[in-house]
């Protein structure tokens, strides 16, 4: 059985879900894991965001635009009048629950949980509904399988591998013979059976959770994009795409800011050992991008950007040889929550890296006991990413070379064997994207 995930622009529009259930309308067996329509899972947002600042009015308008954007999808999606029908039942059911709570008067029927929650759980669910009604209405036989019926997270938001595993089992097997289930991404249940979501990769994770639960020949992730390509095509002219990779480097690509795929969704296929395969629904007939345990090739692969860095010093010459100084600076970025990318080491000072700024003027006061703290921020991480590249002769030179006339804030080397990191303004990006791809693949 495979697993094929279909994004929001995958299912963006009447036309595109007409085109997906083209493309999944065969003998072979499979889960269909739908995203929310594009745009949608930013409007839900946006009306937490005017509940949250009291602002029913601006909510109610932004739920009557998305209301009119999915009555006028309802309409191109279904043919037949009776369909149609239920199809704005579908709406109607929805848009209802999120309507209840911006007047705060959910009945005890609808889905517990945070109101919040519950709101970006509509995307998802209105998908799969109306692509599930539309297969019905041209005879393509498929299952609808809730994903709250299985997907479950424990008390610290990891999912609940054993409890997906056994309930998504019970599940398949209540439908002997059916070869299409169609579920939701991103959506799933806590602990105290409320609604909540992944939060890390969405519905990417989802299909990754659920590939390893069967133990999928394959998890097939359907974008816009025909797999990893080598480089930013939005910077970066004749870039093409990379035919295989292993996990290791493709979890590399995937943190340090290669969009098609969330991080995340690379570790449950991976320690699964079930392959990977990035997909185009726009160019099916691309091979795209397969991921597995076994590296294709020595040498460096790809390059990718991450934007939004900030970089923070600390100095100190109490620092030398001072025992147990990088466990306290560490532990004041434990205590606000906050990951560090990148770190680089002297004798008197300690630089790090950081894409959630939230909390920068915490953490920074609390560093200043340390030492001197100076920040830079608009920086970018840019990563170039292959198999064993620091144990091949020649690499690293290209890589300098290319770098000659930026401006280098940091280098993080030999941490891995996967990835070389620098750290860039970022209004230098484009043109050191540009000189790594003539000097790395020329």
């Amino acid at each position: 059985m495979k697993v094929l995930k279909f994004g929001g622009t995958s299912v963006g529009s009447a036309e595109r879900m007409k085109a997906v259930a083209e493309l999944i309308n065969n003998d072979e067996t499979k889960i269909v894991v739908l995203s929310a329509m594009s745009g949608t899972t930013n409007s839900l947002a946006e009306i937490n965001n005017a509940l949250d600042k009291n602002k029913p009015e601006k909510a109610e308008e932004i739920l009557h635009s998305l209301e009119e954007k999915y009555f006028a999808v309802v309409k191109e999606l279904l043919s037949k009048k009776e369909f149609q029908l239920k199809g704005k039942e579908i709406l109607n059911n929805h848009f209802g629950i999120i309507k209840s709570l911006i007047k705060n008067e959910l009945p005890d029927t609808h889905p517990n949980g945070e109101p919040e929650k519950i709101i970006l759980a509509q995307g998802e669910l209105i998908s799969t509904s109306l692509f599930h009604l539309y297969l019905t209405e041209k005879n393509i036989d498929a299952v609808l399988l809730p994903a709250l019926n299985f997907m479950r997270i424990d008390t610290n938001s990891e999912p609940d591998n054993y409890y997906i595993k056994e309930n998504l089992t019970r599940e398949l097997k209540s439908y002997p013979g059916k070869k299409i289930f169609i579920t939701q991404g991103y959506i799933c249940k806590n602990l105290f059976g409320e609604t909540d979501n992944l939060k890390r990769g969405g519905s990417d994770y989802t299909a990754s959770l659920i590939g390893a639960a069967i133990n999928s020949e394959e998890v097939q992730i359907w974008t816009d994009i025909s797999g990893f390509h080598n480089n930013d095509p939005r910077y970066v002219d004749n870039t093409y795409s990379i035919p295989q990779l292993s996990f290791d480097e493709a979890a590399e690509l995937a943190y340090f800011g290669a969009k098609i795929l969330h991080p995340s969704s690379v570790l449950p296929a991976k320690v699964a050992n079930v392959p990977v395969r990035l997909k185009n629904t726009m160019k099916p007939e691309d091979e795209g991008t397969l991921i597995t345990d076994k590296p294709a090739g020595e040498g460096i692969k790809a390059i990718a950007a991450k934007d939004g860095i900030t970089a923070i010093k600390i100095k100190s010459g109490r620092m030398l040889l001072a025992y147990g100084f990088l466990t306290k600076v560490f532990q004041v970025f434990e205590r606000y929550e906050t990951p560090i990318d990148m770190i680089t080491t002297s004798e008197v000072a300690v630089s790090v890296t950081i894409d959630d700024a939230s909390r920068l003027r915490k953490i920074t006061d609390d560093l200043k006991r340390f030492g001197d703290v100076e920040v830079s921020k608009n920086m970018s991480i840019v990563c170039i990413v292959g198999h064993n590249i620091l144990r091949q002769k020649g690499y690293i030179e290209k890589v300098f070379h290319a770098l000659n006339d930026f401006s280098v804030r940091m280098i993080s080397y030999g941490g891995s064997s996967h990835n070389i990191s620098i750290l860039i303004p970022t209004d230098e990006k484009k043109s050191v994207l540009e000189a790594l791809h003539r000097n790395v693949f020329a």
